[in-house]
């Protein structure tokens, strides 16, 4: 890989150059440095005779898919304490797992980990099968998971590319290509990488080098146990890769939620199962559209009758828009069917509802 920089021709590193030589490298230091995570089962309790349970994997996969570690591990945690195995979560009851959900978004992954669960149980008697292919056969499972399932539960050698990795591997090579339009040519990179010699291990160590040493802004380059074999510090322009295409305006929408209090308690309603937020419990809402609501039409759109009373605006982002949710708030008896909720104990209400729920619970001018 030949570049310039400042008028002088310099070759640049490349690490297919000798491969065996630079995963060595990145495993040593994931022995030494490797992150310890709840689910992991790292090299020195492989040493020991321990294996990594593949619901575990599967299930902190699952997690990891839109958020990060520090977040995912309470729930982790809390979902391996009240279901500890794929047949106690196949069993569970469907509202139980939602709740548990709550904060990690994206409820048609929970959704789809039920499905999961059970079509586990029920096509493959309770045991996840080893290979990508049969683990793509499961509902909700992708790419991604599938071969991170396959590699770091069975050892198999696959390719296993997060954004981490991406990141990484963009570095290394110095990828021109931006994102997301890269994803392709950044898997490939990747896959010359992976040997049949410890997968699992690998997959993990170029995770952990994404997470703790090559990140996103800052990257600590003077403890990259690869660094000499990267393209992009070669070139001292590190911190511009990955490549970003630019991102396009977020559309907005708004909205109107009710607050309805009777006796003391908040109404709520069972979103339906399917769209945003499918299943889950929140405030009563109107539709969410481009244009805003007067105050006229909230009232005349509110589920009930009632003194309603204008307590402000909630803003909360999406990943395809951005929401603007005024919040009304009345004293009047619950709809026929609806939920009552303590007005404490809302914390597993999606965290939209949450928030707008908290501003509407709120005493005028209270700020």
């Amino acid at each position: 890989m030949v570049g310039r920089r400042r008028g002088i021709k310099a070759v640049y590193p490349e690490p297919m150059r000798d491969v065996p030589a630079f995963r060595r490298k990145l495993l040593d230091w994931y022995d030494a440095q490797g992150r310890d995570l709840a689910w992991r089962v790292g090299p020195r309790d492989q040493a020991r005779g321990f294996r990594a349970d593949p619901y575990r994997v599967w299930l902190s996969e699952v997690m990891l898919q839109q958020t990060t570690v520090p977040h995912a591990t309470p729930y982790f945690l809390r979902f391996t304490t009240v279901w500890p195995t794929v047949r106690d979560l196949a069993a569970a009851d469907d509202g139980e797992v939602m709740a548990a959900w709550a904060g990690l978004g994206y409820y048609a992954r929970a959704r789809n980990l039920l499905a999961c669960a059970r079509a586990v149980v029920e096509r493959h008697g309770g045991d996840f099968p080893d290979t990508e292919a049969e683990l793509l056969g499961l509902p909700g499972v992708g790419a991604y998971t599938a071969a991170a399932v396959a590699a770091i539960a069975f050892d198999r050698p696959a390719n296993v590319v997060d954004g981490n990795v991406e990141r990484v591997v963009s570095r290394l090579y110095a990828v021109e290509t931006p994102s997301p339009a890269s994803k392709t040519e950044l898997k490939s990179l990747a896959a010359r990488l992976v040997e049949a010699d410890r997968p699992g291990d690998w997959a993990q160590a170029l995770m952990d080098l994404g997470a703790t040493v090559c990140r996103p802004r800052g990257p600590l380059c003077d403890r990259c146990p690869v660094a000499p074999d990267c393209a992009a510090f070669a070139r001292g322009d590190q911190d511009s890769f990955p490549r970003k295409a630019p991102k396009a305006a977020r559309p907005r929408r708004h909205g109107v939620a009710w607050l309805i209090e009777d006796a003391g308690r908040i109404v709520l309603i069972r979103r339906p199962a399917k769209g945003l937020l499918g299943g889950m419990l929140g405030l009563p809402t109107s539709e969410w559209r481009a244009q805003p609501f007067s105050d006229e039409e909230a009232v005349a759109l509110a589920p009930v009758a009632g003194p309603w009373r204008d307590q402000g605006v909630i803003e909360h982002v999406f990943t395809h828009f951005a929401l603007s949710l005024r919040v009304y708030r009345a004293k009047a008896v619950a709809p026929r069917g609806s939920l009552l909720g303590e007005p404490d104990d809302l914390g597993a209400l999606p965290s939209v509802f949450l928030k707008a729920a908290r501003l509407g619970l709120k005493a005028p001018g209270s700020g």
